[in-house]
Formats: C-alpha cells, structure tokens, sequence
C-alpha cells in the first residue's frame, strides 16, 4: 500500500492524525508533494460534499474564535461532527503563521468530536489561506459534517470565503451606528445571516438597537438568493445564549436554498470558480520563477518613472509568453 493509499484509508476511517497529516502534505510547496496531494484528492473525492460549509468574519474584536468554541461545542453536544479551519495570520516579518487558534479554542480542540485545524493565510488576499478548499474537502472526506471556517476579519476580499461556503455569516459588536460606518456595503451584502455577539449584561439594549440598525441597513440591499431574505439574530458566546436560534436560522437556510435548487448549483459554480483561481496561482507562480531577474529590471525602471507600468506589464508577458513557447 502506497503512502497516498495509506493516508486516504485513514482519512476514510476517520483517524484525525491522518487527516492532520493529510492536510500538511496539501500545505506543501514541493512539486513531488503536490503531486501526491493531487492523487490523494482525487481518490477521496466520493466521499466529499456531505457537510453544511460556513464561513465566519467578523471586525477585529468581535468574538469570532470564543463564539466558534461556543458554537462547536454545542454542534458536537447534537451529535455533529465538527471540523474548524482557522485562517491564522501570516507573520510579515518572519513569513510564519502565529497559530493561535488552538489556545484560544481550547475546549473544542480536547472534543473528540471536533478537528480545529490553523493554516497560516501566506499572504494570499483576504485571509483565505490557498489550501482551505483542500482541507474543507478532507474533513468532509472524515466524516465532519459542519466545516466552519474562519476568517482574519473583515477585509476586502472576504468573497473568497463566500466562493467556498454555503453559508455567510457576519458577527459585529454592538456598536451599531458606528460600527455600521466602517463596514464595507460588500460585506454587507454577502451575509445571509448576522450575529450580533456580546449582547448580555450592559451591553444588551445596545446590541438590541445595533441589531435593529443592521436588520434597517440589510432591508435596503439586494438579497443574495430569492429564497432567503438575510436576518439579524442576538447572541453571546460567553453565556451560549443565542446558539439554538442561529442554528436554527442555518438549518432553514439549507432547507430554503435546497428546496429552490440553488444548492448544488451554488456548490458547482464554486468548484469552477476553486478552478480558475488555481489556474492564476499556477501560473503566478511560474510568471516569478521563470522572470525574476526581468520583474526586478521592469519594477526599478517603472520606480523611476522610466517606463509607464502598463508597457512594462505588456513586455513582462511577451516574455514569459515566449518562454513557455521555447520550452514547449
């Protein structure tokens, strides 16, 4: 039995170290790794896409990691099987991943029933690490049947978990108006679902009125779906009070997406969409290692303002576009 095969058996029989493992090799930047990545995929594939795939962000502060501990804890007290793959930040100074999701979720990661997996985001634009969509099929492939993934925070290209989750979800304090402000209108309008966190205590008939504000901001932008008009739910993670609503409100979200077909077609635009951005990783990736030396000619002399960027761009790809010909 080859090393793939061995893995994929464990994967299958539900072994979490298997699985860690299994998600490392996919992390890998060498080529032999890839390649056994690629095969170990493709062998599991079958057995992928029977989980309920959310997505969480939220603006710094807000609670995300204690309010998916909260959350998990009580999926796998239902029964569920939950697997969290938390987009660490990458270090810009040492290109390392700060990996502190496993000390803040400590509970949920000693839960038999649950697998928190941080993956540093290696810079790739707005948080996602390039590897997530692996890892979220291998936990399917495992047997988990709630993939939660969480994001760094509210960026500017939170799309990305959009584009490989079936459901959205938003946590804001109770700032309200203000917070309001500084949330970006797209991010907005990809929430199926917001969560309004920290609404005990003194802080309760605030996120009441921040609630309300959100649920008036939401009524003024276009639905996603047709089938589902985005709600506004109170919650707080540090009491579990909350958890059995948003529950609720993400099993009637995919019922209505389910009965209106939009599921799987959703899940197939995606797998689609997870092609085309391999496609601009790939070949990213090759653009710097065959043109190096030449992006460093191109980038001094458009600093100097000797060479306009967009003649600079075009003769960079005539380049690389002749030297993938001279290799063919």
């Amino acid at each position: 039995m080859t090393a793939v095969e061995t893995l994929a058996k464990g994967i299958l029989a539900g072994q979490r170290r298997a699985l860690a493992q299994a998600i490392t090799l996919t992390e890998s930047t060498r080529s032999d790794h890839q390649d056994a990545a690629q095969k170990l995929l493709s062998s599991i594939l079958p057995h992928t896409g029977r989980s309920i795939r959310l997505g969480f962000t939220g603006t710094p502060g807000v609670g995300k990691s204690t309010f998916i501990e909260a959350f998990g804890c009580y999926l796998t007290g239902l029964g569920h099987k939950v697997a969290v793959l938390a987009v660490d930040p990458t270090s810009v100074r040492t290109g390392g991943s700060i990996l502190g999701d496993k000390t803040r979720m400590e509970k949920l990661s000693r839960d038999p029933q649950a697998f928190i997996r941080p993956s540093p985001s290696g810079g790739t634009l707005g948080g996602v690490a390039r590897r997530t969509r692996e890892a979220m099929l291998m936990a399917e492939a495992a047997g988990y049947d709630i993939i939660m993934v969480e994001t760094v925070g509210v960026g500017q290209s939170e799309t990305a978990v959009a584009d490989m989750v079936d459901m959205f979800l938003l946590l804001l304090s109770p700032g309200g108006g203000d917070e309001l402000q500084g949330i970006k209108r797209g991010i907005m309008e990809l929430a199926d679902l917001v969560i309004v966190n920290k609404a005990d205590g003194d802080l309760a008939a605030a996120a009441q009125r921040a609630a309300n504000e959100y649920t008036a901001a939401l009524h003024l932008m276009r639905p996603k779906a047709s089938c589902w008009t985005p709600a506004v739910t109170l919650a707080s993670a540090l009491n579990h009070m909350g958890l059995e609503d948003i529950w609720q409100k993400i099993c009637d979200y995919q019922q209505a997406v389910t009965t209106a077909g939009t599921f799987e077609q959703n899940r197939a635009l995606q797998a689609v969409s997870w092609m085309w951005s391999e496609i601009d990783e790939q070949l990213h990736q090759q653009f710097h290692e065959r043109l190096s030396g030449m992006i460093e000619q191109h980038e001094a002399q458009v600093r100097a303002g000797e060479t306009p960027p967009t003649a600079a761009a075009r003769a960079l790809m005539a380049d690389f576009l002749q030297s993938r010909a001279y290799k063919t």
